[in-house]
C-alpha cells in the first residue's frame, strides 16, 4: 500500500534551525505532489503565521493548524474547526492565574485581534522575534478573561520550559479536565516551552485522522514526520510514522523510523526513502 498523504510538521522539521526551508525539503514536496500524493503541513502555529512557510513552496498544500484545532487550505478556505467553549477558557484562565504573563487567548479572526495577551514584554528575548512578526495579529486586554466574547480557538501559554511544564502541571490536575486537550511543545535547548489548551477532541493525530476519512485514505497509506511532543498522537496514526534525528527525547525509543536532522534536510530524505522510490 503506496503513501498518499504526508502530514509534515514544520518547526524543528520542515524549517532549518536557521527557520529556512531547505531547498532539499522543497523539491521533495513538489515531486510528491506532482505524483498525486496529497501534503499537508501540520504545525502548532496560527494559519497566518504557517502561511508564509507554506507560500514558499509552489504547489497545493493542507494547512492543519492550531495543533488540529483548525484545518484550511492553503487558499485559506476553512474545511474544518473545533472551537474551545469560552465558558472552558474563561475557568482555564481563572485557575491559571499565577501564569497569566504567559499567557494568550487565540481566535479565528480574519487578522486584527488574532492573539490576545494581558500583558506583552516587547523585548521578552524568547518571544521578541514571535511578537516582532506577528505585531499586526496582536492585540492586549486586562482582564484577559474580558476578551473571551467568542469562542476562541485555544488559551496558550509560552514561557521557559521549566515554567511550562508547571503550567501543564497546574492544567492537568484542573477540575473538568476532560474539557479540553493540551498539546505540548518543548525546545530545551532554546528553554522555550508551549502549552495549548485546545477542544477536547483536538490533537495533530486527530485531525489527520479526520483528514484522512474525509480523503478516502487507510492509516497505511499516510505519512507523518515530526519531531516534538505535540507530534506524538499524528505519529501514531500514521502507517508510515517518522521522526527527526533532532527530535525531543520523548518520542526517540519508541520503534519509528528515524531520518535526519533538520539541518541535513530530513524531511526529503524520508519522503526519498518512503515515497518516492517505492
Amino acid at each position: 500500500m503506496g503513501v498518499r498523504l504526508i502530514a509534515i510538521d514544520i518547526d524543528g522539521t520542515l524549517l532549518d534551525s536557521r527557520w529556512e526551508v531547505p531547498e532539499a525539503n522543497r523539491e521533495a514536496i513538489v515531486r510528491a505532489v506532482e505524483r498525486g500524493i496529497e501534503v499537508a503541513l501540520v504545525t502548532g502555529r496560527r494559519f497566518d503565521f504557517a502561511l508564509p512557510i507554506a507560500r514558499q513552496i509552489p504547489c497545493a498544500l493542507m494547512m492543519v493548524v492550531n495543533n488540529g484545532a483548525v484545518i484550511k487550505t492553503k487558499a485559506g478556505a476553512t474545511v474544518l474547526r473545533h472551537l474551545l467553549p469560552r465558558a472552558v477558557a474563561r475557568r482555564v484562565l481563572e485557575a491559571t492565574a499565577e501564569f497569566r504573563a504567559g499567557a494568550a487567548v487565540v481566535f479565528d479572526r480574519p487578522r486584527e485581534n488574532q492573539i490576545v495577551y494581558e500583558q506583552i514584554d516587547w523585548e521578552d528575548p524568547g518571544r521578541k522575534s514571535y511578537f516582532q512578526r506577528n505585531r499586526e495579529y496582536i492585540a492586549q486586554c486586562a482582564p484577559l478573561e474580558e476578551c473571551l466574547t467568542e469562542d476562541p480557538i485555544q488559551v496558550m501559554y509560552s514561557g521557559p520550559v521549566g515554567r511550562m511544564r508547571e503550567v501543564e502541571a497546574a492544567l492537568r490536575r484542573l477540575d473538568g479536565r476532560g474539557e479540553y486537550a493540551l498539546a505540548v511543545t518543548e525546545y530545551e535547548e532554546r528553554n522555550f516551552g508551549l502549552v495549548d489548551v485546545i477542544h477536547p477532541a483536538c490533537s495533530k493525530g486527530a485531525a489527520l485522522r479526520e483528514l484522512a476519512r474525509m480523503r478516502g485514505y487507510a492509516r497505511g497509506e499516510v505519512m507523518a514526520i515530526g519531531d516534538n511532543l505535540n507530534d506524538k498522537e499524528m505519529l501514531e496514526f500514521a502507517g508510515v510514522p517518522v521522526v527527526m534525528a533532532n527530535s525531543v527525547a520523548g518520542l526517540k525509543g519508541l520503534g519509528w523510523a528515524e531520518t535526519g536532522t533538520n539541518d541535513e534536510a530530513g524531511v526529503a530524505a524520508a519522503i526519498e526513502k518512503y515515497v518516492l522510490k517505492n
